[in-house]
């Protein structure tokens, strides 16, 4: 009898079979994020939808915005931008003359840390979001997972529209946690930019953090302004109650 031959992992193709040090494409349609050099390091060529996203910044960081702001324009056309857990009101003229259309806005007010996972996953789980921003000072990888799980769930089948993006915005200390996320970023302020480094990603691990030249925009000067009259408002009732949308007095 001949010789078993062992053939290198590197040769075999075999298929749902990736490693670690190789790119690995996203399993799902992705949506670009507006900046070119981080779009290079992104599986895919873009934010995925369908999926968690952890993003991690100091405390009182506010880098999501001028991060997210080129893709969040992008994906309202399939459906509002809704913000679970914001630690400010938004403002709606200053959201405007970033490119975001007010009407497709949904600002969701949360008392607590259990209330902002049931409200963001009741948000996925109704398939309607074009992008859902959750703030999460804590949570459990459980909890994390049901919102990965929630998200995943949300992909439509047959429709031109790809799923939601699904943004957790964590503290930098999580950064030793586990996490479900398969895409994890932390982000911090640099000279003339924002210093972002993808520190898990299906793909091999970034050498180096890379610097957008991504402005400060108007809204963070504004973060501390009550919300307009306008703004639609969802107060979650407690489980097995339906939310009830109310208007945000001036």
């Amino acid at each position: 009898m001949p010789a078993a031959v062992l053939s290198p992992l590197s040769s075999l193709a075999l298929p749902g079979v990736w490693r670690g040090d190789a790119w690995a494409g996203s399993p799902g349609a992705v949506v670009a994020s507006g900046h070119g050099a981080l779009d290079a390091e992104l599986p895919g060529g873009g934010w995925p939808t369908g999926e968690l996203i952890d993003l991690l910044q100091p405390p009182a960081g506010w880098h999501e915005w001028r991060l997210l702001l080129p893709a969040l324009r992008l994906v309202q056309r399939h459906g509002p931008l809704v913000l679970v857990g914001s630690p400010h009101p938004p403002h709606l003229a200053a959201l405007a003359a970033q490119g975001v259309a007010p009407e497709g806005l949904w600002w969701v007010d949360t008392a607590g840390h259990n209330e902002r996972l049931w409200a963001a996953e009741q948000v996925l789980r109704s398939g309607t979001a074009g992008a859902v921003l959750v703030w999460l000072p804590q949570a459990r990888p459980e909890q994390l997972r049901r919102l990965h799980l929630a998200a995943r769930a949300a992909v439509p089948s047959a429709t031109e529209h790809a799923g939601p993006l699904l943004f957790a915005l964590r503290a930098e200390a999580t950064r030793q946690q586990a996490s479900p996320a398969p895409l994890r970023l932390l982000l911090r302020s640099a000279a003339g930019g924002l210093q972002v480094q993808v520190f898990k990603r299906r793909g091999p691990p970034m050498d180096r953090p890379i610097t957008l030249a991504a402005e400060l925009p108007v809204l963070a000067c504004l973060r501390h302004w009550p919300a307009p009259a306008a703004i639609p408002l969802v107060r979650p009732e407690p489980a097995h109650v339906v939310d009830r949308s109310v208007a945000v007095a001036a």
